[in-house]
Formats: C-alpha cells, sequence, structure tokens
C-alpha cells in the first residue's frame, strides 16, 4: 500500500486543512500557477500568431521566392520582362519542398475618381495563381476569375475601397504612364468584384489584384513575357535551404530572392517574438515555483507534530518527503486546471471575437492574432508541472532536520 498516497489525500480532504493557517498561502500559491500558466498561454499563443500571420501576409504578396530579371527594380516600377519558357516552370521538380509556382507581372498606375487619387501597383496574375492567402483576406464580394480572355476584374484592399469610397460592382478608371515621353497615359476600367484586409497596411495601400493581360498588353509584351515567379514552399523552416537551391538553378540571367530577403527589417524583427516567449516562460515558471515554495514550507512547519509522529514511527525522511510532494502536486495540478480553463477561454474568445486590436503600423495586424496547437499546450503544462515539483524537492529536504522529540512537543 502506498501510505504516503494515503496520508497525502486524507489531508488535502481534510476540512481543517481548508480552514488552516496555512490556507491562505496555498491559495496564493495554486493562484500564481494558474496566473503563470494564463500569462504563458497568452504569451505562446499571440506571440506564434503574430509570427505567423506577418509572415503569411508577406508571403501572400511575394511568395516565399521571387525570381526575377536582374535588373528588374520594382520598388521603382521597373520591370524588365522575361520569358515563363523556363524549365523550371510550371513545376519546379528539381527542387524538393517546392509547393506551387506561379507567373506574376506589376505595373504602376494611378486610381482618380472625381475627388481623389491613388498612386499604386496594378499586380497582374493569371489562372495559375494561387488564391489560398486571399480566401482568409476576402471580407467582401468574390475573388476575381482569370483565364486566357482579358478581364476588367479586379480585388482592391479595404484600405482602398475606405479611401476612393469605392463598393463591390463599382467601376473606376487607372492611368498608366508610357514610357515614351509626351504621349498620353493609357486608361484602363476596372469593375471591382471583391474587397480583401490583410491588415498589413503598407502592402494593401500598395497593391491591387488584376489580370495579368493588361499589364503585358500595357508593356508592349508577348504572352510569353512576365514580370517574375512566385514560389511557394511546402515547410516554412526549409526557406533558406530552397532558396539557396533555388538561386543555384536559375539561369545567371534571374535572381531569385527569399521573402525574409526582401523585407529583412520584418523578418528581422519577428525572432523577438520568440525571445521574448522564452523570457515570459522562465519568469512565469519562476514565480509560480517560488509561490508554491513558500506553500509547502509553511505546510511543513504546520504539520511538524506530524512529522514528529511519523518518524517516531519508522517512517523515513524520504517516505514524508514523498507525502509532501504528492500534496504538492495536487496543489500545481490545481493550479494548471484553473490557469488552463481561464487562458484558453480567452484565447477561443479572442479568436472567435478579436475583442483586443492592435496598430496595424506598427504590428502588421488589425487583431491579435491566436494560435492554438495543442501540443504546445500539453508540453507547456507537462513542463510547468515538473519543473515545479524538482524545485519544491528542495525546501522538502528540510523534513530531514526535523527531530521527532522537538516535532513532538512543538506548538
Amino acid at each position: 500500500m502506498n501510505y504516503e498516497y494515503f496520508l497525502a489525500k486524507r489531508i488535502i480532504g481534510n476540512k481543517s486543512y481548508k480552514s488552516s493557517v496555512s490556507a491562505p498561502i496555498i491559495k496564493i500559491g495554486i493562484a500564481a500557477i494558474a496566473i503563470s500558466i494564463i500569462v504563458m498561454l497568452i504569451a505562446i499563443a499571440t506571440g506564434i500568431g503574430l509570427e505567423r500571420k506577418i509572415r503569411d501576409k508577406a508571403v501572400a504578396f511575394n511568395g516565399h521566392i521571387s525570381i526575377s530579371n536582374f535588373d528588374s527594380n520594382e520598388s521603382e516600377g521597373a520591370q524588365f520582362p522575361i520569358s515563363k519558357s523556363q524549365d523550371f516552370y510550371p513545376e519546379f521538380n528539381s527542387i524538393s519542398g517546392i509547393s506551387h509556382i506561379q507567373a506574376v507581372a506589376n505595373k504602376f498606375g494611378i486610381i482618380r475618381t472625381s475627388a481623389d487619387f491613388e498612386g499604386l501597383f496594378l499586380k497582374g496574375v493569371g489562372s495559375d495563381y494561387d488564391w489560398r492567402y486571399f480566401k482568409d483576406f476576402l471580407v467582401e464580394g468574390r475573388l476575381p476569375i482569370y483565364t486566357n480572355k482579358y478581364s476588367s476584374e479586379v480585388l482592391i484592399s479595404t484600405y482602398l475601397a475606405d479611401r476612393l469610397g469605392f463598393v463591390v460592382g463599382d467601376g473606376f478608371q487607372m492611368y498608366f504612364m508610357k514610357s515614351d515621353a509626351g504621349k498620353a497615359p493609357s486608361i484602363m476600367k476596372y469593375d471591382v468584384v471583391g474587397i480583401f484586409n490583410s491588415g498589413f497596411e503598407a502592402l494593401d495601400k500598395t497593391y491591387i489584384i488584376g489580370d495579368i493581360n493588361h499589364v503585358q498588353r500595357l508593356n508592349k509584351w508577348t504572352k510569353d513575357q512576365i514580370g517574375n515567379f512566385e514560389v511557394f514552399v511546402v515547410d516554412y523552416n526549409e526557406l533558406d535551404r530552397i532558396g539557396n537551391d533555388v538561386y543555384s538553378q536559375t539561369p545567371s540571367t534571374l535572381n531569385s530572392v527569399t521573402v525574409k530577403q526582401k523585407y529583412a527589417t520584418i523578418f528581422e524583427w519577428i525572432p523577438i517574438f520568440t525571445t521574448n516567449i522564452y523570457i515570459i516562460l522562465a519568469i512565469m515558471i519562476f514565480v509560480g515555483a517560488i509561490n508554491m515554495i513558500t506553500a509547502l514550507l509553511v505546510l511543513i512547519l504546520e504539520r511538524t507534530q506530524m512529522i514528529g509522529i511519523l518518524k517516531a514511527l519508522g517512517s523515513s525522511n524520504g517516505s514524508i518527503r514523498k507525502l509532501f510532494i504528492y500534496n504538492a502536486a495536487y496543489l500545481i495540478a490545481c493550479g494548471l486546471f484553473w490557469g488552463n480553463l481561464i487562458g484558453l477561454g480567452i484565447l477561443l474568445l479572442q479568436k472567435q471575437f478579436h475583442f483586443l486590436t492592435l496598430d496595424p503600423s506598427v504590428y502588421y495586424v488589425t487583431v491579435a492574432p491566436v494560435y492554438l496547437d495543442w501540443t504546445y499546450v500539453v508540453l507547456l503544462n507537462l513542463m510547468t508541472f515538473v519543473l515545479c515539483l524538482l524545485m519544491l524537492l528542495i525546501p522538502s529536504f528540510i523534513i530531514s532536520k526535523i527531530a521527532p522529540i522537538k516535532a513532538i512537543k512543538f506548538n
């Protein structure tokens, strides 16, 4: 019979235990564990969520890897055409880990209304375009449909719709300057079929999505000429390796850059979230463990006479330590239960109702994103439970210093 476990259950179930001197301290210890697990869950879920959201938004507009002409300068609107007739298109089979490749082209233009105007890029896409990211961004209307025929359907951002007063079904004119100086600009008419909101304001105000056939005609390109290829990978963690392989296997006239290289400032900032998560985990586990150590010390002092009687009856120091460790494990489990209940509840509410908003000019998202994975939830609970128990072994050694005679007389 495991009498240590039996005694621990009797102590926990005793009514006097719940109204003893140590009761408030025990409640504080349980609350500390609960608060620690709440903070850790929120830190991990929102930290990973924010990192993934920012990354996915950048990938949605650029792909994981962009292959273009060495002379192209997209920031200035100057794109030199490359041929679609490449060994790696339409399937990049020579490199493992690539899920999709698509041909796109950009053209800078100005949208003009009777009251305002806006300069931005028309991103031309075709039938090979992967809409999976924009499906999540779509807030109104539908995604455009592009075939080999010319289409006037475009997808615009909420930022642009609000600024220029557009709604789904509206039409507008976009002006494109010609390379020949002195010639009148080309005017194209487009119809808004959908409105998206990525929350990445820097990109939302930069692009509208349209038909690549228009960009080719405006640039006087052939159907075989495009601005660049966008490559998508299966596993983001393999991006650096795949990026190097793509660079080495493309012709010398082409350049390839990963999304991390293109937006180096943003992707250097993102790892700060991971660092912050580790710091928060360490602090919260330490705080929770310190409170549980205090609670265990109070329990030991309060049960000094019992310890003396158990020693007098032949119990070893190890057995008595085990009894109090069982007791402390129960308190930690209570804290974890309430912490998970409250923490996961808050995260699920945020995921559903988005009550916590963020400044998109700073965080690139409008609401705090939540990433929930039961793997990290279970691992976090196990880590907290085990580390707190290990730290509780230290104060439990005080039991070996308690002499039975003095303990029985202890008041």
